[in-house]
């Protein structure tokens, strides 16, 4: 029997209180359309600048802000390119507004390295404001950059830099820059490898759930109040899993042949990086008869893993136009979306979301057995996984000590695993890879990231010996060249005492994440800084 009908009144208040109800439920913000990148908005006077080589960093022009309306400027540049006389560097100086470099060495020569880091801290802040059609995305709070030509926040960056303000006692730059990455989730439905509409196509290492648990280390209600944001940032790099086979790939996801889900890493975009846009040209031209399109995929991939570039994502270990970074399994990258999904299940616990709580853990668990099983070298070490060979990578890479530094490893194969990687110990630190490739994520290169999770992961197994060694080492080095040089620097040489080298760029001082694993470091060893040389104190 059809139940009676609702007077025409009482159905128009019902719906008024529907429609009120649902004004005030707390809607998920819908991620914003990207904008338009330099080399969309201006692609015709985007190329010739570039391949021109108008400026000898390509990264210059990419963050060059238009005086005006860019499609003005497109059409001015189509209309006048073919006209006798035109000058390219006129026309580019008249209608663009040029970016600086982050400059550091305003800074005094300081009594310690410490006190020098703290003196960065002011020159290296950025409050985002963007001029109309600028590639710089705007952000609530204050930022630290890098430094040099890394003129714009950087996502894995960001958290060991967020470690040394701790350690300065700027913790309110440090919350800053997690409410800052929280907005990003909101607004972009990612966190971009840096705040620049031409990163928004890739992530880097997700190191938000680490941000998070260090801003609510003595109050967990960061913690619940992020919550949203954490599990945007785990929908994102899930997107795709739902309905995926036995064997099959969906841009961040993979599911292996027993069922098991874990990540790579990938792009959006599949054409050349504005800020590397010739680079990336002549790597696809030495690839052929390979398709351009695949190998700009996998270069913008390897820039989302962070290590841009390394012999770890080389098909021969060697050759750049050999990269196949979407067939590889990062063992890091799984480790911390482990950590990310632990850290879910713990926030719905404390907010009292029983399902959601068990629903994480049981995924936070089935990727460590996955990682267990299939991200584990016959060699005792933990190791890539590689799509094509059906097994892991036989390279030796830092990224072994992700498991010890989230915690997930069993103890006696961290154990096993810090036997193994010692051989990537340094007299001037943890090198990335034991491979002299010329990339700058390969021998001789130390890095400060790579030191800082080593030192946690060893610790947090008992291996203190090791972990000190690698500080030890890694210090030495960073003081010796400040003692000489009154700088710190983005990588170092791992024979030391001097900068690193290799890759697309010089060497670029400042730097973000080198001052912040170093002060977390003397945090951890004190001792260590009475051992600076002397001129450095």
């Amino acid at each position: 029997m059809p139940a009676p009908p609702v007077p025409h009144r009482l159905a128009a208040c019902w719906l008024a209180l529907a429609l009120l109800l649902s004004a005030c439920a707390p809607l998920a913000p819908r991620p914003a359309a990207a904008p338009a990148t330099p080399d969309q908005a201006y692609p015709e006077l985007f190329e010739a600048v570039q391949t021109a080589w108008l400026f000898e960093d390509q990264k210059r022009f990419a963050d060059a802000v238009p005086r005006r309306d860019p499609a003005a400027i497109r059409a001015e540049y189509l209309a006048g390119r073919g006209r006798p006389g035109f000058d390219l560097a006129a026309f580019v100086e008249a209608r663009f507004a040029l970016p600086h470099d982050a400059a550091t060495a305003a800074v005094a020569p300081q009594p310690t390295l410490r006190a020098h880091i703290d003196a960065l801290w002011p020159l290296l802040t950025r409050r985002a404001a963007p001029a109309a059609h600028d590639s710089l995305l705007p952000l609530p709070r204050p930022y630290v950059v890098p430094g040099g030509r890394f003129r714009e926040v950087y996502y894995w960056d960001s958290w060991f830099t967020m470690l040394g303000l701790v350690e300065s006692g700027r913790g309110d730059l440090s919350r800053g820059m997690l409410e800052n990455f929280s907005y990003l989730v909101d607004a972009w439905g990612r966190i971009p490898n840096g705040n620049r509409s031409y990163y928004l196509g890739r992530s880097q290492p997700p190191f938000f759930s680490h941000m998070v648990a260090l801003e609510a280390r003595d109050d967990p209600a960061v913690l619940r109040r992020h919550l949203p944001q954490l599990r945007r940032e785990h929908a994102f790099w899930m997107a795709g899993e739902d309905g995926l086979a036995p064997g099959a790939a969906d841009r961040r996801v993979v599911r292996l042949a027993d069922g098991s889900l874990l990540n790579r890493y990938w792009d959006d975009r599949d054409t050349p990086r504005p800020e590397s846009f010739v680079q990336d040209r002549e790597t696809a031209a030495a690839a052929a008869p390979r398709p351009a399109a695949e190998v700009y995929r996998n270069l913008r991939a390897g820039a989302e893993s962070g290590w841009d570039y390394s012999s770890r994502w080389l098909d021969d270990g060697r050759s750049l136009h050999g990269i196949r970074t979407t067939t590889i399994l990062p063992v890091d990258l799984n480790s911390l979306l482990h950590h990310l999904e632990s850290t879910i299940a713990q926030g719905c616990a404390l907010d009292g979301q029983p399902a959601c709580a068990r629903e994480f853990a049981e995924r936070a668990e089935r990727r460590r057995a996955a990682i267990e099983t299939h991200l584990w070298h016959p060699d005792g070490r933990y190791a890539d996984y590689d799509l094509r060979r059906g097994g892991p990578r036989d390279a030796l890479t830092a990224a072994a000590f992700y498991p010890l530094f989230v915690g997930l490893a069993a103890p006696e194969r961290a154990r096993a695993t810090a036997r193994s990687a010692r051989a990537l110990l340094r007299p001037g630190g943890l090198v990335a890879t034991p491979v002299a490739s010329g990339q700058q994520w390969d021998a001789p290169n130390v890095w400060a990231p790579l030191q800082w999770v080593a030192v946690s992961g060893l610790s947090r197994y008992g291996e203190d010996g090791f972990a000190r060694e690698i500080a030890a080492n890694f210090i030495g080095n960073v003081q010796a060249v400040y003692a000489r040089e009154r700088k710190l620097v983005e990588k170092y040489d791992a024979e030391g005492p001097r900068g690193g080298g290799g890759g697309e760029y010089p060497l670029q001082d400042g730097f973000g994440w080198t001052n912040g694993v170093v002060l977390a470091l003397l945090a951890r060893y004190p001792d260590l800084e009475a051992d600076a040389p002397p001129a450095a104190r």
